[in-house]
């Protein structure tokens, strides 16, 4: 029998209060003990609307790779935390509380046991790529990561970022109106978040970068002059959809761990399409031809959306 509204509505209120007074809990335990707590072996950077989630959640399908603490089995959420967003909005909480999210040495060491090989930890925080000051953040704590990057075609994924603005009542204008005002509402806010930091967290830096966070290219640079490309694997978004599985055992071969044969399918965070203006979507197209010229130099490769 379907409980009453009310009482649903109750148990979803208790939830809340459980997961808010369960996670905080943690977070205190885990600052505690942050130095017993390895820092992350890897970061899934990005891009936003490019399907890190669902990359992530296949991902924790490899035995090798643990999730971050703590994990679902404690608290009454549905998936493991996926990012933290530490070096880009959360810097200022300092380190203790970044590796507060990460599991301790002695249970890794039980999962190895437990496997036989090596474990790994990672998190996804997809702001990362676009982020001014998160590649050196990351590099000045974990010179040896390991740096993914899924990447999609930068038209869809302009267009999809701005869908889910106007899903979340976010952004009151129209497709063509948000692209115009763009670069007015960016202007200075690199310059802010860089002369203000760690304080200053801009919305419309992450939230209303349409087209800035599409040019892949500028981001990543500022990763590869730190960790060398030879530590960072770009996936195209597009690649890792048409085959799941092979795409997970490329991340895992990168991360030096044995390629499963898994089984898996799907995408999260999923959103209905919708109809582009042709000429809207053909300027959009032109305009990223020079940027997306220069990330297949970098990366040595071609893309699909080329």
């Amino acid at each position: 029998m379907t409980p009453p509204a009310g009482l649903k509505n109750s148990m979803s209120a208790a939830r809340r209060l459980v997961m808010r007074t369960g996670s905080g809990a943690f977070r205190v335990l885990g600052s505690a003990t942050a130095d017993l707590r390895p820092l992350p072996d890897f970061l899934l950077i990005g891009t936003k609307r490019g399907g890190t989630t669902s990359l992530y959640y296949d991902l924790l399908r490899v035995p090798q790779i643990v999730p971050m603490f703590p994990t679902s089995r404690f608290l009454p959420k549905a998936n493991e935390t996926k990012g933290v967003h530490f070096f880009d909005s959360f810097y200022g909480k300092g380190m203790r509380w970044y590796r507060s999210y990460m599991p301790t040495a002695a249970s890794r060491a039980r999962a190895e046991r437990r496997l036989g090989k090596p474990v790994v930890v990672g998190e996804a925080s997809p702001y990362y790529l676009f982020h001014p000051l998160a590649a050196a953040r990351a590099y000045a704590a974990m010179p040896n990561a390991k740096i993914v990057a899924l990447l999609r075609d930068p038209v869809e994924r302009t267009h999809s970022h701005w869908k889910e603005r106007r899903r979340s009542n976010a952004e009151p204008l129209d497709f063509a109106q948000a692209l115009e005002v763009e670069e007015q509402r960016l202007a200075g806010e690199e310059q802010r978040i860089i002369a203000e930091a760690p304080h200053y967290i801009s919305y419309p830096h992450e939230q209303q970068s349409y087209v800035a966070q599409s040019r892949y290219v500028h981001g990543l640079r500022r990763w590869a002059d730190l960790y060398g490309m030879e530590n960072i694997l770009v996936l195209a978004s597009e690649d890792y959809y048409a085959d799941q599985p092979a795409a997970v055992a490329t991340v895992a071969r990168f991360l030096g761990l044995d390629a499963p044969d898994l089984e898996i399918g799907g995408h999260l965070n999923a959103a209905p399409g919708g109809s582009m203006d042709p000429e809207l979507r053909r300027r959009l197209q032109q305009g990223f031809t020079e940027d997306n010229a220069a990330l297949e130099r970098m990366i040595g490769r071609r893309l699909p959306w080329q």
